[in-house]
């Protein structure tokens, strides 16, 4: 964060100050809201949880080395006190960004964002110094805490956007104004708590509602509610995809032996070959919108190709490849879920166990709940088991309750003989079957939304084993 003092956070944020012997002293670190994460001169945000209470670690943080505390009531050690911390938050970030003038890249899209938004540091990080939302951290909390990381010499801050309601997306953009908003999709995530795709496309839309009229709206071609945000805004719109109207464009889609995906970019000053170190076909739509925002930016085709070709994961459990040492490839794909997403990795479990032919391995989705989808969760979740069978994936395990028997009751009525699928109660349960029945040359995706902790099962996999390389690192 920019150098500030603890006289000039509490004028921004509207606080009072209690015990600060000294009000010019300075924050010079990081702010954050885990003690533990306190750095000399950081500024230690306290919130009180449904289980833990952030000010009864206040001492803590301050003799750890924070300057001071932001908090909702005086912890007996410096503090600025406001009515509500997570307010104060964001007018904090939204002084800190106004002042830094940085390029400000804003994305949202109900599926693809974090992947989406580590390309796009990636590619970034070649022009300037770059910031980006680490992991999910893509809310009213996350978000403002991800702001405050930049520094004067930050040229590009990147931030992803999540919505729970109308209004969200609004709140974020409006703390950390974007030039650039980038919308990916539209598609089946917290279809229970917006009711229809068309109230998800309304808080999407909100994003791009808000950039100023010298600014850019990268919106996606492919996607008909996507692309109808256009007459929303007053900015520039940039198109993406595969349709042969986007400005960015994907032509000649293949995968290759290994199931990586391989594309001709085209942009306005050109076209370059991209072969991608990541799996799955439908990271090309994620790379499309990358290279929209890179070039938006300057970045020429060529520098473009070469870096999405070089880019990798950066944010755990999202189509993590791993081969230990005895052929067995295990796919950890395990942050989250939804339709969309649970499709897209098992058409890349598919291709995957294609490339090794008919004496390769056999290929197994480990699957769990895909939550927040209401009234659509018995269709989506059948509809998944029966697209498992479909791709001719070897075998489906799914984990858990009520949910996954539908998964495992929609690959069964697909299914031949009713072998291509198993329903266990829990991880172990899981880790127990596949240690008994996995061989060499096999591949393990293992897939569900955030809540079910399905990468509990790639990780007891991968123990005692014999680890390879993780690949598209």
């Amino acid at each position: 964060m920019i150098t500030l003092s603890l006289a000039e956070i509490a004028e921004i944020v509207g606080g009072q100050s209690y015990d600060i012997p000294d009000p010019a002293v300075t924050v010079t670190g990081p702010v954050v809201i885990d003690s533990r994460e306190v750095a000399p001169g950081s500024l230690f945000a306290a919130f009180a949880g449904e289980r833990v209470d952030g000010h009864d670690y206040a001492r803590r943080a301050v003799e750890a080395g924070a300057a001071a505390v932001l908090a909702a009531r005086p912890v007996g050690v410096p503090a600025i006190v406001v009515e509500d911390v997570v307010g104060a938050l964001g007018a904090l970030a939204r002084a800190v960004v106004e002042r830094l003038g940085t390029t400000v890249v804003g994305l949202t899209g109900s599926a693809g964002k974090t992947s989406t938004k580590d390309l796009i540091a990636q590619l970034l990080q070649r022009k300037g110094p770059t910031v980006w939302t680490p992991g999910s951290l893509n809310n009213e909390i996350g978000l403002p805490v991800t702001a405050l990381t930049a520094t004067a010499e930050t040229e590009h801050l990147v931030l992803e956007m999540g919505a729970r309601g109308i209004g969200h997306i609004r709140y974020l953009a409006d703390l950390t104004p974007p030039r650039i908003g980038l919308v990916l999709n539209v598609g089946s995530a917290h279809l229970g708590e917006f009711g229809s795709r068309e109230a998800i496309a309304q808080a999407k839309g909100e994003l791009v509602e808000v950039l100023p009229e010298d600014g850019c709206a990268v919106l996606n071609a492919d996607d008909p509610l996507v692309r109808a945000m256009a007459s929303r805004t007053r900015a520039r719109v940039l198109l993406f995809g595969e349709a042969p109207e986007a400005d960015v464009r994907g032509e000649k889609v293949r995968m290759t032996a290994d199931g990586r995906p391989a594309f001709e970019l085209h942009t306005p000053t050109g076209c370059s070959d991209v072969t991608m170190r990541l799996y799955g076909e439908h990271h090309v739509s994620n790379a499309l919108a990358a290279a929209a925002v890179a070039h938006e930016l300057g970045m020429s085709v060529t520098e473009i190709a070469e870096a999405l070709s070089e880019a990798g994961t950066l944010s755990r459990w999202r189509m993590e490849v791993t081969e230990r040492g005895d052929g067995v490839t295990i796919v950890n794909d395990a942050y989250n879920a939804n339709p969309e997403s649970m499709r897209a990795a098992l058409r890349a479990l598919a291709a995957m166990g294609q490339a090794r032919g008919a004496d390769g391995g056999r290929t197994w989705a480990v699957l769990g709940q895909m939550a927040e989808l209401g009234d659509a969760s018995l269709a989506e979740h059948d509809a998944v088991g029966r697209l498992a069978v479909r791709l001719n994936v070897s075998k489906l395990v799914a984990v858990g309750g009520r949910e996954a028997s539908w998964l495992q009751l929609g690959a069964y009525n697909e299914g031949s003989w009713g072998e291509e699928s198993v329903h266990v109660s829990d991880a172990q349960a899981a880790v127990d079957l596949l240690r008994s029945e996995l061989r060499p040359g096999d591949v393990v995706l293992v897939k569900a939304s955030r809540s079910v902790g399905l990468e509990k099962v790639a990780q007891a996999l991968l123990e005692n084993s014999t680890e390879g390389e993780v690949a598209g690192r």
